[in-house]
């Protein structure tokens, strides 16, 4: 028996009369997941997927990562393990061998397609070829349109000359798994070793870059990296510690956000994604990610998140 999963949808929520542009962005997204589902077999490489899908959707792999998270409600790469093991359980219930649908979706060793199917399915792939053993069907995302009120957004646009990042720089994960893990413990570490208050005395403020203590994500010869810092307006002489990153020339649409961390960033990040950029006229541009954190207290913390952000071409 399959117990089938009830479909993922995401709603568009239309503001004033941009529903064309906000179609566009949508069958963008939809053309992605046309991609994917033709991935799912075979030897698995979720950094290519999720490059070839970023360049479907007009956006950077890890920005596709970010974006496919906030609106389906789980990561690309669960996702695809979902679906592919779906489609798993149908060849084992058509009388399949367990190696031969192990090898035909790229796993090598039969434990880890048993690991995988089971994390999935709560029973091992032997136990799936039973009559009456209950297993589950994810179907595959579809993005949909709801036209209805939205809730209020309030945002502002900005355009900055190039500026500097001075402080700290990991390279982070090609999944965001690996980034939910790598960057809440690089915070850590900075707080421990004294780096954010060595970093809060160089806070300068100013109106041509961002203020507070920033956390900035961009790629860097073609390595991923994420950086906690503050911005400069021009280069210094750096501690062997310390690093610094030029961002460039950008405009930027800024949310400001008020709670207690992290989830009040993530909630603004969900909404800034599922509600404002789809219908916004609006597209990821060649610069870092930025969150501006304006206050110390995470319990009750200030913050901006900047978007850089291009028209989208007709």
């Amino acid at each position: 028996m399959i117990e089938k999963r009830e479909d993922f949808s995401f709603q568009i929520c239309y503001i004033d009369d941009r529903e064309e542009i906000g179609m566009e962005w949508l069958l963008e997204l939809n053309r992605s997941l046309d991609y994917i589902e033709e991935q799912l077999e075979g030897d698995m490489q979720l950094e290519r997927i999720a490059g070839e899908a970023a360049k479907i959707a007009r956006c950077s792999a890890y920005h596709y990562q970010r974006i496919f998270s906030y609106l389906a409600g789980m990561t690309l790469s669960e996702y695809l393990r979902r679906r592919r093991m779906t489609l798993a359980a149908g060849h084992l219930r058509a009388g399949e061998k367990v190696l031969d649908t192990a090898l035909f979706y790229g796993y090598d060793s039969p434990t880890a397609f048993n690991r995988a199917f089971q994390t999935v399915h709560g029973v091992t792939p032997s136990e799936a070829k039973k009559e009456g053993v209950k297993l589950k069907a994810y179907p595959r995302i579809r993005f949909q349109i709801t036209i209805k009120g939205a809730e209020q957004m309030e945002y502002r646009m900005e355009h900055k000359p190039p500026f500097y990042v001075v402080g700290i720089s990991r390279i982070v994960g090609a999944t965001m798994e690996q980034n939910a893990q790598i960057i809440p413990q690089m915070w850590t570490d900075a707080a421990i070793t004294g780096v954010i208050a060595g970093l809060v005395q160089k806070l300068v403020p100013s109106d041509e870059y961002p203020n507070g203590l920033l956390g900035v994500c961009g790629m860097i010869k073609d390595e991923w990296r994420y950086y906690i810092g503050v911005a400069s307006k021009q280069g210094e002489v750096l501690p062997d510690t310390m690093e610094s990153l030029l961002v460039p020339e950008s405009d930027w649409a800024v949310f400001s956000g008020k709670g207690r961390m992290p989830e009040a960033i993530r909630d603004l990040e969900r909404r800034i994604f599922t509600d404002w950029l789809p219908s916004s006229g609006y597209e990821y541009a060649d610069a870092p990610d930025i969150e501006a954190y304006l206050t110390p207290n995470p319990q009750d913390s200030v913050f901006e998140v900047w978007l850089p952000v291009r028209k989208r071409e007709e």
